[in-house]
Order: structure tokens, then sequence, then C-alpha cells
């Protein structure tokens, strides 16, 4: 991290941190994030700027599927570095426009110091605006996944659900998800770790084996 801080000039978390705690202002009320959706899932985002294309484009995203978020016992949590009022104007520019309503608390990071503690300011790309991050933290407030996208390449939001997705059907059920998973899939068994399991492996019909080390079930 001290080498990504000397070149970033801003901390950069990782996964497997916890998450960096906060006080915010948001278009919901004030947060602090330790407090921030008890027992549930967040996943917290950036955009550059308000009254900008690709960051309408992306916010109407979460906020027409934010449903499929809530059945996942997951949080939204916006930011950008702009002033409540102007995060306000623009919710309520977008809705009267185009009938979407970014129902979730945007956090008005005009000081910048919450892009700054989770590394969303990144220099070489610019000064002034977050990238596009994706933080997915879970209810112990531990990070689990980060994405990040420069200024110009909006996110793709059914890869954002397939990955929270995963992450929880990991964690319940111990297994891994291979290349292009998606819900319905088979899930990858772990691999044995001594040569007993290795040889109930080899002697298991339960699941599908390529070999003792890769083999795949259902859920």
């Amino acid at each position: 991290m001290e080498n990504e801080e000397l070149n970033t000039g801003y901390a950069m978390p990782r996964i497997g941190d916890q998450a960096p705690d906060f006080k915010a202002k948001t278009t919901k009320g004030d947060i602090q994030m330790a407090d921030f959706a008890k027992d549930k899932w967040t996943v917290m985002f950036s955009h550059p700027a308000d009254f900008t294309p690709v960051c309408t484009t992306e916010l109407s995203g979460f906020a027409q599927r934010k449903d499929e978020f809530t059945a996942l016992n997951t949080e939204l949590l916006g930011l950008s570095i702009d002033s409540i009022h102007s995060h306000l104007a623009w919710v309520n520019n977008v809705r009267e426009k185009t009938g979407v309503y970014f129902d979730f608390p945007i956090i008005a990071d005009i000081d910048m110091k919450v892009a700054k503690l989770y590394g969303m300011l990144q220099p070489n790309e610019s000064e002034t605006a977050a990238v596009r991050a994706v933080f997915f933290i879970d209810p112990k407030k531990k990070i689990r996944l980060i994405m990040y996208y420069p200024l110009n390449v909006g996110r793709n939001m059914d890869e954002i659900l397939r990955a929270l997705e995963a992450l929880q059907l990991s964690d319940e059920h111990s297994v891994s998800m291979p290349l292009d998973w998606k819900k319905g899939d088979k899930v990858i068994v772990p691999p044995p770790k001594t040569l007993d399991q290795m040889n109930d492996r080899i002697n298991d019909d339960t699941c599908e084996k390529v070999d003792f080390y890769l083999a795949k079930k259902s859920l």
C-alpha cells in the first residue's frame, strides 16, 4: 500500500480491508459508514460529476434495478465531488426529464474526504473528479470486491449484480465460481487438501469431475 500511496497521493483500500469509516451528508440525510446498512451488504459507487451524461445513465441504471439489490439484502450508496444542493437539483432534473428517481443516498463529498479515503481520486485521470469506482462491502464492513472504470467508460449493471450474487453464494455454500458464472450455473467445489480427501473426491459420484482438483456441482 505504501507504493500505491506514493504513486497516487491517496490511500488505496484493498480487498479484505475493513471499509474505512467516515461521516457524510447525503441526499437521504447524514450517515456514518460504520453504522450504515446494518446486517446488510453495501454497494458503494462513485461518479465523476452531477449533470453529466454517462453518470446520468449509470445512476439511472442503479435506480431502475434497485429492487434487485434490495432482494440481495444490499443497500446502494452513491458519491461524487459535488454539493448536496447540486445532488438534489440533479436528482430532481432526472426525475422530471426521464421519470427515474434516484431513491438511494448520494454522498456530497465536496471536500473530497471520502474520495481520498477510498482511493477514488486518481491524479493521472483527474485531480478533482472521482473515477467510476465500485466497492462491494459485506455486512461485517469488509471490502470484498473493487471495480475501477475510467471517466469515459460506463459500468455494466449485469456484471455488478452477477458479482454480488457470486460473493453471497460463495459465502453461503463455501464454493467458488468459474469463468462466466451466472446464477443457476454449476459452481466449483473446493479442491481436496489431503490424500484422504483426494481419494474421497475420486470416488465421489455426486459432482461433475474433470479431475479430482476440478469438480463442479449444482446448488
